[in-house]
């Protein structure tokens, strides 16, 4: 499995980093970046809810 952000279009809410930090993070730039590619497979399940509940959909997970 693996994730991927549009950063470009990223708010730098946060929500993901603190929903999965196994696979999402803050960069420099303030916007989130993937720290684990592949998701590793305890965090699927909060990797997917990190995507559902992005508010501007900038995050797949497949």
């Amino acid at each position: 499995m693996k994730a991927i952000i549009d950063r470009e279009n990223c708010i730098s809410c946060g929500l993901c980093a603190s929903t999965c930090p196994e696979v999402f993070r803050m960069a420099d730039d303030g916007r989130a970046e993937i720290c684990a590619d592949p998701v590793p497979e305890f965090a699927k399940g909060t990797a997917a809810e990190a995507r559902d509940n992005c508010p501007v959909s900038v995050i797949t997970v497949e």
